[in-house]
């Protein structure tokens, strides 16, 4: 991502936040709600639906940091990956819906993973989760490992149409964008790819070092881009708006001819559905403060990541047009599990 790119992306985020009808920028304490209680009155518990180590970690606990310096609150994370994020939702679908425990999350576990997997009787993430505020949108990195002997992008193409299932490429699980970029590869080439679903970014990264599938798809961190800088990845593509500015001799998937396959996750925070709506207004207005002007933006930029801003309503649209999108996909038989490491 260009300078220019993210100067105007900062514009953007500053003219969203300045629309919202915010409770004073520099509020630190409780505010009452519509029924008369408090929040927050206590610790706020911050679900990360994912490992440890991975970026959304990393920028997690970033943002606890910030949203507990805005609001005079201890916040704190904790990780439950699993399932593809399925299982940190639930656990927040569970939670008291006061607005003390949120997740946070890419869109996949309410967009992709119901599609996917058979429905429980006992949580429903469209009917029991309810999104809150946007927080990023991180590029993604298709990348080759040790095990990958190609010289591009076009040679992973041809390899995996010569001998289907040969090429092995990773994800961070199923029902995450890395992987909807593989299946969307897969589809329009017509080649036929063996998917690697891990339970998170870590694990996935770790053994991507050493070889042990050709391909992975991940998230845009520092953490990777040195490991390509020093030649131990080999960056092929990026889901992003234009090339990053780091990997300007990286071209992104729509340049490579595949626009359907040129995603971007995006991360927000989520609550329990019966969660007052007063309260949710405040946790997007403090959201969107600490978006604006703080380290948490600043860490952003830095790790090629946009920031998000805007209303509880403008999240939720995003999450029904990427649900409705996942199924026009899934509908199409182009996406499915594969193989577990």
């Amino acid at each position: 991502m260009t300078a220019a790119c993210f100067r105007a992306s900062r514009r953007r985020v500053l003219q969203a936040v300045a629309a919202l009808p915010l409770a004073g920028v520099g509020q630190r304490a409780a505010s009452a709600d519509g029924d008369g209680r408090a929040w927050p009155t206590r610790a706020i518990r911050m679900v990360v639906v994912y490992p440890p180590g991975g970026v959304s970690d990393t920028i997690a606990r970033i943002l606890a940091e910030a949203l507990s310096r805005d609001l005079g609150v201890p916040a704190w994370v904790e990780n439950k990956g699993g399932a593809g994020g399925g299982v940190g939702m639930e656990a927040v679908a569970r939670a008291a819906p006061d607005g003390h425990t949120l997740a946070f999350s890419a869109l996949t576990p309410l967009t992709l993973n119901p599609l996917l997997s058979r429905p429980s009787a006992d949580h429903d993430p469209l009917r029991d989760i309810a999104p809150v505020a946007a927080v990023m949108r991180t590029p993604v990195l298709v990348a080759g490992t040790p095990a990958f002997t190609g010289r591009g992008f076009a040679d992973l193409v041809d390899e995996a149409r010569r001998r289907p299932g040969a090429i092995r490429w990773a994800s961070s699980g199923i029902a995450t964008t890395g992987h909807m970029v593989m299946a969307q590869v897969a589809a329009a080439s017509g080649a036929r790819i063996t998917h690697i679903p891990y339970h998170g970014g870590g694990p996935q990264l770790n053994d991507a070092l050493s070889g042990r599938f050709e391909v992975l798809s991940t998230n845009v961190a520092a953490l990777q881009l040195d490991y390509v800088r020093t030649g131990r990845l080999k960056a092929l593509a990026v889901g992003a708006p234009a090339r990053l500015g780091a990997l300007p001799e990286v071209p992104t998937l729509s340049e490579l001819g595949y626009p359907q396959a040129n995603l971007m996750s995006l991360f927000g925070l989520f609550v329990p559905a019966a969660t007052p709506r007063p309260v949710q207004e405040r946790i997007n207005a403090a959201v969107n403060r600490v978006l604006v002007g703080g380290p948490l933006a600043g860490r952003l930029e830095r790790a090629y990541n946009l920031p998000a801003a805007g209303g509880i309503d403008d999240f939720r649209a995003a999450v029904r047009d990427d649900y409705e999108a996942n199924r026009r996909l899934v509908s199409a038989g182009a996406l499915r599990g594969d193989r577990t490491p």
